[in-house]
């Protein structure tokens, strides 16, 4: 692994990721796994109008993982399901087709444009995006607590 892909910025990220826990009661609770790689994370979302009002994190992830959810966790209060859509797919086309990275309120996730190099990193780094688009999801169904 080079310098690049584990930077002073993906590092800072990673050690300081907020809203470490769990929600008492959550909307949607999902988990996530990278199968290649075996990061791991585990998300609570509670949403109001439409909106993310709450989340809490459990992360076991490499760095970059660990460096995306800093990143979610830091800027998805208020947020839509289109906004976190937009990042995660402005993030996934950076890692896969080069795109440069998102821009607005996921912006950090420039930091971790070095893992575009390294495929198997790609699964980790999507966690928790993927997950928060689960558990927004989840909360639109009648039965919302998932596992």
């Amino acid at each position: 692994m080079t310098d690049h892909l584990y930077s002073s910025d993906v590092l800072r990220l990673a050690a300081d990721i907020p809203r470490l826990g769990a929600l008492d009661a959550p909307d949607a609770r999902v988990r996530k796994v990278a199968r290649l790689c075996g990061s791991e994370l585990e998300l609570d979302l509670r949403c109001e109008d439409d909106r993310i009002a709450d989340l809490a994190l459990r992360v076991k992830a490499c760095a970059l993982g660990q460096a995306a959810a800093a990143v979610l966790a830091r800027h998805a209060l208020g947020a839509t399901a289109a906004e976190i859509r937009a990042g995660r797919d402005g993030l996934k086309a950076m890692l896969k087709d080069g795109a440069a990275p998102p821009q607005g309120r996921f912006a950090e996730l420039a930091a971790l444009e070095g893992a575009r190099d390294y495929p198997a990193r790609h699964q980790s780094v999507l966690l928790a995006f993927e997950a928060a688009l689960d558990a927004i999801e989840a909360t639109s169904r009648p039965q919302t607590l998932t596992a």
